[in-house]
């Protein structure tokens, strides 16, 4: 019988979940507002059952009630069937953890050890896998780690200009969205080989942002690097930054190390250049000029990078889109690939609006493609293949 996998995405205040039967997305969800307005929306494609409600007080307040008010919903789905496995979206995996794994007490430990380099992600997906363990005493609880996929960077990308033992010590470009990038990968290898084994750049643009230089499913640079902070400017993510500049809100601010961290995580990035949103919807319809500033600072930003990655490459083959942005936002991929002869790339406008797969020109020799990316479907995969291995090796 096929396996029952529940993949969960933890974040600060919310839980997205999806529920599979085999490789069926049986039912999908998210609980947000945890700990303040708690509100739960979900849909089955099996019964057709649609929620869409508050949560108590009590049942908001935090993962575990969360998850404990989902359990009714879930086990009236699988009708008897239990979950087999819960996978875990866990954005750092530090340089121990370079392929999924099953989840121990000696992992968590590892897991927390690195959570002020994801403050952001990292305490809630722990979060988020404490809850599991309570709901699903029986399954086997799996980590897929966002910077896994890296770990196959050579090690000019993977270290900086300081002194050795700190990079010993683990002080290094990790790379993140490596979820998202294993499954672009995943599809071009099963529908466009010759793009899979070419000189690929995808662009993971979103609220987080990155891009990545791949050749043969391999990780060779990224944008993103020590911690989520770096390269891109994201939705309230400052991206790249002279680090004087930290000494300088140190020093002469007198700003704290909390300060300085709530500054470049949670105030800066689109949110703190237009002073309006991190939305890239709302910044998009807006008049005033702060927006618009904003959104030539990203696109700046991109294109500069996407000339780094070809560089990194030796040239560009194919150039993917792909996160919430570069799936849905039109204007920024022609503002992205405008003027790129040199790169050899150009998009076909009508190809563009029309969000068809292909959107580069006919007279392009960088093939450009836009195509929906899958995480929760990557910690399936990771989860079941893992699951099938220890079935095996207690049978």
């Amino acid at each position: 019988m096929s396996p029952v996998i529940l993949v969960l995405n933890s974040g600060s205040s919310s839980i997205k979940f999806t529920l599979y039967s085999g490789i069926s997305a049986q039912l999908k969800g998210q609980i947000s507002g945890l700990g303040a307005e708690p509100h739960i929306a979900l849909s089955s494609k099996v019964s057709g059952k649609r929620i869409d409600r508050l949560l108590t007080v009590e049942e908001g307040q935090c993962h575990e009630s969360a998850l404990a008010a989902l359990l009714p919903v879930l086990e009236e789905e699988l009708g008897g069937r239990h979950v087999d496995a819960v996978g875990h979206r866990v954005v750092h995996g530090g340089v121990a953890h370079a392929a999924p794994v099953r989840i121990t007490e000696e992992v968590i430990q590892d897991l927390k050890a690195l959570e002020p380099l994801a403050p952001l992600h990292q305490p809630h997906n722990l979060a988020g896998i404490v809850a599991a363990r309570s709901a699903f005493p029986e399954a086997l609880q799996i980590a897929c780690f966002d910077t896994a996929f890296h770990r196959s960077h050579p090690w000019v990308n993977d270290t900086f200009a300081l002194p050795r033992p700190l990079y010993d010590e683990g002080v290094r470009r990790y790379g993140f969205h490596g979820l998202s990038y294993e499954y672009i990968c995943a599809y071009l290898k099963r529908t466009l080989p010759d793009a899979f084994s070419g000189r690929l750049v995808v662009a993971h643009l979103g609220n987080g942002a990155s891009m990545c230089a791949i050749r043969d499913g391999q990780s060779i640079g990224s944008t993103m690097g020590f911690t989520a902070l770096d390269g891109l400017p994201m939705g309230t993510r400052c991206g790249q930054l002279d680090p004087g500049v930290v000494l300088y809100l140190l020093t002469t601010k007198g700003m704290s190390a909390d300060d300085v961290s709530d500054l470049l995580y949670k105030s800066s990035g689109l949110k703190g250049l237009s002073g309006i949103s991190q939305d890239m919807r709302t910044l998009s319809e807006s008049d005033d000029p702060r927006a618009a500033e904003a959104i030539d600072y990203f696109v700046f930003r991109i294109r500069r990078e996407l000339g780094a990655m070809a560089a990194v490459l030796g040239g560009l083959d194919t150039v993917v889109f792909t996160g919430g942005i570069g799936e849905n936002a039109v204007s920024i991929r022609q503002k992205v690939c405008a003027d790129q002869g040199w790169l050899g790339l150009a998009i076909d406008a009508e190809r563009n609006q029309a969000g068809t797969e292909e959107i580069s020109a006919d007279e392009s020799k960088v093939r450009v493609l836009v195509i929906a990316t899958d995480e929760e479907e990557m910690i399936r995969r990771h989860s079941e293949a893992l699951l099938s291995t220890v079935r095996t090796s207690f049978s």
